[in-house]
């Protein structure tokens, strides 16, 4: 038995977050992962953040300069929760003992809208 598509009405609403990360020590996708996913407990739980419905989508290394290492991804997040999810990554100041940046430069409905501010 085949199973049946969600018809867009009863789908959920994503928005796609660019991000631009500034760290202090080398990252991989999964350490990105780990720093989102404890950032956004750690300011509105666990309970608000399984609501979040957050992915990260797309990993980009840029540059490393002499003082940090610069990243960009793209981060899916539910429509309702967008301005909990930017203030939470507002509040990651520290990880693994290297600082850490990280400011949202862009926000669309869409991923390819969102690779435009890469």
């Amino acid at each position: 038995m085949k199973l049946k598509v969600l018809p867009p009405t009863l789908r959920k609403n994503n928005r796609y977050l660019t991000l631009d990360i500034k760290i202090t020590s080398a990252i991989t996708k999964d350490d990105l992962v780990n720093i989102i996913w404890e950032a956004c407990i750690r300011f509105k739980g666990e309970c608000e953040t399984s609501n979040f419905n957050l992915w990260v989508m797309k990993f980009y290394d840029i540059e490393k300069t002499d003082d940090y290492y610069h990243y960009k991804a793209i981060v899916r997040c539910q429509r309702d929760f967008v301005d909990s999810v930017r203030s939470s990554f507002a509040l990651a100041v520290k990880y693994n003992g290297s600082k850490l940046a990280i400011s949202t430069v862009g926000l669309s409905g869409t991923i390819k809208a969102s690779q435009k501010y890469i």
